[in-house]
């Protein structure tokens, strides 16, 4: 069962409840009943108007608001009614509702938001993209171990090739924050499951030149919006071209089929959006614009990650490289359940 968030998605509840239905699984769906129409018999509904918006400070939201549909999701998920969380709703507010009630798993400083890139020859993993404006040399560590994990999981990649995102390839370039864990990386690449590939330019990121790419969450939201939005720009600008005269139609028409899986390669809502790792449970972070087929492919993502047992697996990644936090005494544990 993967618990759906249908409040805070640009096209409204009934569009997140449509792609509920096209996903095929079982759904616990949290959201306004009389906007989800027909829901079919695999999906319970419970009604739930209320919503984090992006105007709410999301930690006191998710405080003051125990009736909010995301809340009211996370929950289902730490009682294990539901085994993972899918949102489109604000980033902010679903990983405040998630800290709240699902919790971090033992060892963790902080989770962080990981996506596939939308370009040719990926996947390619980028986090943190959005759940951490500042970070320090050992969350960067954490996610590169999170997100190689993530791969070797979930997208079978065997010893994932991990990059850092600097303004240089030389180990000497970048914010002392990035220069503390570069060094830490390399020191760590003979015994990790992964290949650390040292630094990771702007340039390089259209090209797949990593399978894992670590950044802070300013700096990884910012670059892929850009991917998104030059990734829109230049499908619309090769259709205008197709379409600006009649030899130019023709010639489209021969290459139809190439352009459209390189379209469909250049689609955000065929990733399903970036999964919130460092957790007890799987959370995916729709994104806010996806249409039904983009939210379909969100609950497959999330039920691909319970299947895959990518919790267990990712924290066994850093428990194995040494990377999770000391836990001070007294500290209660947060290991994963399974």
């Amino acid at each position: 069962m993967i618990a759906v968030d249908a409040n805070g998605a640009d096209q409204g509840a009934g569009a997140v409840a449509e792609g509920a239905r096209r996903s095929g699984e079982r759904v616990l769906l949290f959201g306004p009943a009389a906007k989800l129409g027909e829901t079919g018999p695999v999906i319970e509904v419970v009604d739930a108007p209320t919503t984090i918006t992006a105007a709410d400070e999301p930690a006191r939201a998710a405080r003051s608001l125990p009736e909010a549909s995301i809340v009211q999701a996370a929950r289902a998920v730490a009682s294990g009614r539901a085994e993972a969380l899918v949102s489109a709703g604000t980033t902010g507010g679903t990983l405040a509702a998630s800290l709240l009630n699902i919790k971090r798993a033992h060892g963790i400083h902080r989770p962080a938001l990981a996506a596939l890139l939308p370009i040719p020859g990926g996947p390619t993993l980028l986090l943190d993209c959005g759940a951490n404006v500042e970070v320090r040399p050992e969350h960067l560590v954490q996610f590169a171990y999170m997100g190689a994990a993530l791969m070797a999981s979930v997208y079978g990649r065997e010893r994932p090739r991990v990059g850092l995102l600097s303004v240089g390839e030389e180990p000497e370039k970048g914010t002392p924050d990035v220069l503390e864990a570069h060094a830490r990386l390399a020191r760590a690449d003979s015994g990790a499951a992964f290949a650390f590939t040292g630094n990771v330019e702007g340039f390089d990121l259209p090209a797949a030149a990593v399978d894992v790419l670590v950044t802070d969450g300013f700096t990884g939201n910012v670059a892929l919006k850009v991917l998104e939005g030059t990734a829109k720009t230049v499908t619309a600008a090769i259709r205008g071209a197709i379409r600006s005269g009649a030899i130019s139609t023709v010639g489209g028409l021969l290459v139809r089929g190439c352009l459209g899986r390189l379209r469909d390669e250049l689609d955000p809502e065929a990733v399903g959006g970036a999964i919130l790792l460092g957790l007890r449970k799987p959370v995916v972070v729709a994104h806010g614009s996806f249409g039904p087929d983009g939210i379909a492919s969100a609950i497959g993502l999330a039920r691909r990650a319970v299947d895959e047992r990518m919790v267990e697996r990712v924290h066994a990644a850093l428990r194995e490289g040494g990377a999770l936090r000391e836990r001070s005494a007294g500290a209660a544990s947060v290991v994963p359940d399974s």
